[in-house]
């Protein structure tokens, strides 16, 4: 086991977490240039937060597929194409902003295909690390961390870099997105070494009946954690989405200074989020206690947000506490999923979580958009109760004191 976690390199790593990081700049970057988009292209504010939704959906639906597809024909064959795909899309949505009098509708063609990649790119990550470490699980936890750490440090530098595209052109986020695309693939195609699979690939009736007997034998733990993930995504991204808003109209900041301050809750997410991947090393009672402990502080921070809008500093604090709270279940939520499911499963699993976080993704911006007006504390107050309610089914539905998917790993 030792002799096979030394072939997996630092360069693998870097390019593992280099999907992650990709996916998350080619969603996030755009939400602090959102209000610019509406102003450039004379779109409403539901309008503008399509452009978010769009690429979710796109993903929501496809991510099971490219799992099930990863754990058939192997990781690295779907992970490539994906991001081909993802680096169309950005091609696509930045000529139509460039050239186009009237770009919304290809803005979200080219919005849905970079979905279609992120379906097939970020969520294989995570059983990936799972197959190169195999039975390892401190170093696939560690791994797994570093690989979250990339994905929120890729929300840190979002509104920063979206800021200083969209203030030179404003379309050219977009462009960049195919950019970063581009270097991934480089890195993945050369750096990258998935193992042979050594027996023939599951039958499909095979492998349906295997996946139905773990929601079956599972069902109450692994929906509880795709549950808090659409919770989480849900949250961060409808906060988000205010904040950006908040910032402009409120506190009168604009451009990368606004990108500077929408980073500082992130960056407290992305502390967490490395700091929890440490941890965790494979003990399941950490991951839960880590859970609920971060579900409380959500909640109590959430609930606040809408009462603090008008003071900049309490703004920040509590919006870095709620940073805090999901960088630290990210990681656990990972690892709890990968480390306990056979690798036969790993990816389609995997996928399904990755599919419920878009859930969240998907449905936070629009549905802040329609709240802002009238029912935000009211909204944000529901969001701290519909923590709270997480929070009990962790406590009730995940037990580290008794076997999971993987046989004695609990």
């Amino acid at each position: 086991m030792k002799q096979q976690c030394a072939k997996v390199s630092n360069w693998c790593v870097v390019s593992m977490a280099s999907i992650p990081l990709v996916m998350t700049l080619g969603n996030s970057m755009l939400i602090p240039v959102l209000p610019v988009f509406e102003k450039k292209v004379g779109i409403s504010s539901f309008q503008t937060s399509m452009i978010i939704t769009s690429y979710s959906i796109a993903s929501i639906f496809l991510i099971p597929v490219a799992g099930y597809l990863s754990d058939r024909f192997g990781r690295k064959i779907i992970i490539l194409p994906s991001l081909l795909i993802a680096l169309l899309g950005g091609v696509v949505s930045g000529f139509a902003s460039w050239k186009m009098d009237d770009p919304f509708t290809w803005i979200i063609i080219g919005r849905v295909l970079q979905g279609i990649g992120a379906a097939g790119a970020a969520p294989i990550i995570l059983p990936l690390v799972g197959d190169l470490y195999k039975d390892d699980d401190e170093k696939t936890s560690s791994c797994l961390g570093l690989i979250e750490t990339s994905n929120t440090f890729g929300k840190v530098l979002s509104p920063i870099l979206g800021a200083l595209f969209a203030a030179y052109l404003w379309y050219l986020p977009f462009f960049s997105i195919s950019v970063f695309s581009f270097v991934s693939i480089l890195l993945v195609l050369f750096f990258v070494k998935v193992p042979k699979k050594k027996e023939e690939p599951v039958a499909l009736s095979e492998f349906i009946q295997k996946t139905k007997k773990i929601f079956k034998q599972e069902g109450k733990w692994i929906f509880t954690v795709f549950l808090v993930g659409i919770y989480i995504m849900l949250v961060l991204f409808g906060v988000l989405f205010f904040l950006s808003d908040s910032l402009e109209k409120v506190h009168d900041l604009y451009g990368v200074k606004k990108g500077f301050v929408l980073a500082i809750p992130l960056l407290a997410l992305c502390i967490a989020s490395f700091i929890s991947g440490r941890k965790i090393k494979g003990d399941l009672k950490v991951m839960k206690r880590i859970m609920t402990v971060s579900l409380i502080l959500m909640s109590s921070s959430v609930a606040c947000i809408g009462w603090v809008d008008q003071r900049l500093v309490l703004l920040l604090v509590v919006s870095s506490v709620l940073g805090l709270s999901i960088g630290a279940l990210l990681p656990a939520m990972d690892a709890l999923i990968t480390e306990n499911i056979e690798k036969e499963e790993r990816g389609t699993i995997s996928s399904f979580y990755s599919s419920s976080r878009f859930i969240g993704v998907a449905a936070g911006p629009p549905l802040m958009a329609v709240v802002m007006k009238s029912l935000l504390n009211a909204s944000f107050i529901g969001a701290g109760l519909l923590g709270i309610i997480m929070f009990l089914l962790v406590l009730f539905f995940i037990k580290p004191d008794k076997s999971t998917a993987k046989e004695g790993k609990a």
